[in-house]
C-alpha cells in the first residue's frame, strides 16, 4: 500500500492565548508542525495538511520551508476530528493505507509511527498510552484484551473514567475502510462534534480487528493545548537531545540547561557549560569547550579550541587551538586560523584572523583581512563604514596595532609595521616602519558633503 498521512492542524488553539496558530509555536526552535512533516516525510509518506484557523499564515511558512509541500485541505468549520480527516480523504485512493497525526503533537518517535503503520495491516490500529492522571482524555474501553471503542472524557462513566489507558489520537488504516467509517460517524455526544474515535466502534461492529501500539513515553505522544505544555514538549525535546550527545561522548555541566535549536554535530572529549545555546548547524571538535551562558550560531570550531563564557558567535568558521572570550561577539562571515585569540568585549564581523592573531580586549575589526601574528591592542577600531559603504582594512603579518587606534578603511598596514598607540590611520602603513598620526588640533571642513550609496 501506498502511505498517506493526513495532518489535523485547523485548530483555533484558544488556550495558547497567541495571535500565531498554534502549530507554528515552536520546540526546539522549530515549528511544531516542521517537526511533524519531517517524521512523516521521512517515513515515506505523501503528506496532506487540514488547514482552517490561520491558514493563511500556516501557507505563508510553508512556502518559505524547504522540501516537499503537503497538499491542503480546508476545514471551514471546525466541527471534530472526524470532520477534518473528511476533508482530505477525498484525494487519497482508496488502496492506500492512512496515518492520522497532528499538528501539535510534534515529538512521536520514528519508531512509534513505524509500528503503527505496520500494525495497521490487519485494518485499524491506534497509538494509546498509560497514563497515572487520565483526567481529560478518552479512554480505551476493551474486553478480553481486545479493544472494542474509545469514550470520550465527557461521555465517560465514572467507571470508564478509572481506565488508565488512553487515546493518543494517532490512528492508521486503510483509506476505503476509513471513508466508509466516517461517513457513519454522528455527532451525538456532549459537545456535538464528530469524534475520530468513533471509528473503532464502527470498525469492531464490522468485524474488523483492531491492534493498539503503546507508547513507552508519555511525553512523546502529548499534545500541545496551552503555554504550559509547550514548555513541557521544549523541555523534553532538550532532554532528548542532551542524551544523544552524552551517548556520543559530550560532557554537560548539566544536561537539563543546554538548548539545541539546530544541528549539532560533536568530536570527543566536548564539554559544553550550563546555558549554552547552539542553533543552526554547529560542529565542534575534539577537546572543544564551551563556557556558560554562549550562544553558537552556524559556527564550527576547530580541534581544542577553547570558547569562555557569555559569548555570541555566529557565521564562524575557526581553526585549531583558538580561545575566544569571555564576552567576546562574533558576527557572520568570520575565519579564524589556528591559536587565534580575541578576548573580552572584542567584536569580529566579516573578519579573517590569520594564525596566532591576538586582540585581548576592547576592540573592533570589521569587514577585514589581518595576517598571522598580528597583535592588536585594546581600543583599536577597524572604520568600515563611511555612513553608506562599507570598505576593507588589510593588515599584514605580524603587524602591531597600538592602543586607541582607528584604521580608517579602505587602508593597508604593512607587514610588521607597528602603528603607535592613540593614532588615526587613513593611508598605507609600510611595513617595517613605525606610524604615528595624532591630532594636533580640531578643524571643521567647510562644504563636505556626506557620502552617498554606491547605485
Amino acid at each position: 500500500m501506498s502511505l498517506h498521512a493526513i495532518i489535523l492542524a485547523a485548530g483555533r488553539g484558544t488556550r495558547m492565548n497567541s495571535a500565531l496558530p498554534k502549530v507554528l509555536h515552536t520546540v526546539g526552535g522549530r515549528p511544531m508542525l516542521d517537526h511533524v512533516l519531517d517524521l512523516a516525510q521521512a517515513s515515506g509518506a505523501q503528506c496532506h495538511l487540514v488547514l482552517g484557523h490561520g491558514a493563511e499564515v500556516v501557507q505563508q511558512w510553508l512556502r518559505k520551508r524547504e522540501g516537499a509541500s503537503p497538499s491542503i485541505a480546508e476545514q471551514t468549520e471546525q466541527l471534530g476530528t472526524a470532520h477534518a480527516v473528511a476533508q482530505a480523504l477525498p484525494g487519497i485512493a482508496d488502496d492506500a493505507l492512512v496515518v492520522v497525526l497532528y499538528g501539535d503533537v510534534p515529538l512521536i518517535p520514528p519508531q512509534t509511527l513505524a509500528g503503527l503503520v505496520d500494525a495497521a495491516e490487519a485494518g485499524l490500529a491506534l497509538v494509546t498510552v498509560k497514563l497515572a492522571n487520565p483526567t481529560g482524555y478518552g479512554r480505551i474501553l476493551r474486553s478480553f484484551g481486545r479493544v472494542f471503542g474509545i469514550v470520550e472524557e465527557n461521555d465517560a462513566s465514572p467507571q470508564q473514567k478509572a481506565i488508565d489507558e488512553i487515546n493518543t489520537g494517532l490512528l492508521a488504516a486503510p483509506a476505503g475502510s476509513l471513508k466508509r467509517w466516517i461517513a457513519q460517524v454522528r455527532n451525538e455526544n456532549a459537545k456535538g462534534e464528530f469524534y475520530l474515535t468513533d471509528v473503532v466502534a464502527l470498525a469492531v461492529a464490522e468485524g474488523v480487528e483492531v491492534r493498539t501500539v503503546e507508547a513507552l513515553d508519555a511525553e512523546a505522544v502529548e499534545g500541545v493545548n496551552d503555554r504550559l505544555q509547550l514548555a513541557r514538549a521544549e523541555r523534553f525535546f532538550q532532554k532528548q537531545q542532551a542524551n544523544q550527545l552524552m551517548r556520543a561522548g559530550v560532557q554537560f555541566a548539566d544536561p537539563l540547561r543546554f538548548d539545541l535549536r539546530g544541528t549539532l554535530s560533536t568530536g570527543r572529549d566536548v564539554f559544553i557549560d550550563v546555558g549554552v545555546v547552539v542553533e543552526g548547524q554547529v560542529s565542534l571538535g575534539d577537546g572543544v569547550r564551551i563556557g556558560a551562558y554562549t550562544v553558537l550560531r552556524n559556527v564550527s570550531l576547530g580541534a581544542n579550541t577553547e570558547v569562555l563564557s557569555h559569548c555570541v558567535l555566529e557565521g564562524l568558521d575557526a581553526g585549531e587551538a583558538c580561545r575566544i572570550g569571555p564576552f567576546s561577539r562574533v558576527r557572520p562571515d568570520s575565519h579564524f586560523d589556528d591559536e587565534v585569540h580575541i578576548g573580552n568585549f572584542v567584536e569580529v564581523k566579516k573578519g579573517r584572523l590569520g594564525k596566532a592573531t591576538k586582540a585581548g580586549h576592547l576592540a573592533y575589526v570589521g569587514d577585514a583581512r589581518v595576517g598571522s601574528d598580528v597583535n592588536i591592542s585594546a581600543g583599536v577600531i577597524t572604520c568600515n563604514y563611511d555612513g553608506a559603504n562599507k570598505h576593507e582594512t588589510v593588515i599584514g603579518d605580524g603587524a602591531f596595532i597600538g592602543t586607541d587606534t582607528q584604521l580608517v578603511a579602505p587602508v593597508t598596514i604593512g607587514d610588521r609595521a607597528f602603528i603607535a598607540a592613540g593614532s588615526t590611520i587613513t593611508q598605507t602603513a609600510p611595513p617595517d616602519q613605525l606610524t604615528i598620526c595624532r591630532a594636533r588640533g580640531q578643524k571643521t571642513v567647510p562644504g563636505w558633503k556626506r557620502p552617498m550609496k554606491k547605485k
